[in-house]
């Protein structure tokens, strides 16, 4: 693939002395790309996630390309920023409904038809989003974050992204998840089709997950990453520390806990509101 093979090259370069004037060409057409969500940063190849290495050193190019130019609205609108990602161009025709109110897409990053973004939210370059999702108010989404189809995020939710490291899987979001407000997903955690994530949960790498379900526990281990099974309703939950010392003085730490996995009525609570769209 050409743009892949002068993404690679350049990345290798130093910027200065290289061809300014072809890195920029390449850097355009390189985001033209990702706008359109032809190029991602991760995929499903074979039915598993793959993160393309490729692309986030595009990305990143593009910062080393940028320089810090005032893009601001107005003398009380002031903003500084790389001019390589400025603002998202958008219009009618994308069918993204973005309410007023302090919402930002930063360029580089995909919305599809129908996502709804309700103010104030930021979507960060190399995120992808996908059909009829709902993004609710001040929430994140970050760089290379792979968000799919018809996902609920609540209000205050945060998606980590993960840029670098540049081999690192993003965070995946897949079709159909409820994740609810105040929560937060990091570290390139992968939360599977129809999983409902409750409100204040909080998913890292170092997170375990204990499913009174099937009696299990998820996490990460070695270069693996932590998957929430597909349909798992994660819950806030504790689990008490196992020193004397803690015990004394009845510590315990955050333990998210799937209390059940997805039913008629679990689908029936987590749906979109129509009448919003």
């Amino acid at each position: 693939m050409y743009l892949q093979e002068q993404i690679e090259e350049l990345y290798t370069k130093d910027i200065s002395s290289a061809n300014r004037e072809h890195a920029q060409r390449i850097f355009s057409e390189f985001i033209f790309f990702l706008n359109r969500g032809e190029i991602r940063a991760a995929e499903k190849v074979h039915g598993k996630w793959k993160a393309h290495a490729w692309v986030k050193q595009g990305i990143l190019l593009g910062f080393r390309l940028g320089e810090v130019q005032d893009v601001s609205l107005s003398a009380s609108f002031r903003f500084f920023d790389k001019d390589t990602y400025r603002l998202k161009r958008l219009s009618l025709s994308d069918e993204v409904r973005l309410v007023p109110g302090g919402s930002s897409i930063r360029d580089g990053a995909y919305v599809a038809h129908g996502v709804v973004c309700m103010p104030p939210m930021y979507i960060n370059v190399g995120a992808y989003v996908d059909e009829g999702t709902m993004i609710d108010s001040h929430s994140l989404i970050g760089s290379c974050a792979q968000v799919g189809k018809r996902v609920h995020i609540g209000s205050a939710a945060q998606i980590g992204g993960v840029l670098e490291p540049i081999g690192a899987l993003p965070v995946i979001i897949e079709d159909d998840v409820f994740i609810g407000g105040n929560s937060g997903v990091y570290d390139g955690t992968i939360v599977k089709r129809g999983a409902v994530i409750g409100a204040g949960v909080v998913l890292t790498g170092s997170t375990r997950v204990y499913d009174v379900v099937d009696q299990k526990i998820y996490r990460r281990q070695g270069d693996d990453i932590l998957v929430i099974p597909e349909r798992a309703v994660v819950v806030p939950g504790t689990r008490p520390l196992a020193t004397e010392w803690a015990r004394t003085h009845q510590l315990s730490v955050s333990a998210p806990v799937i209390i059940k996995y997805r039913d008629a009525t679990t689908d029936a609570s987590t749906s979109l509101e129509e009448l919003l769209r």
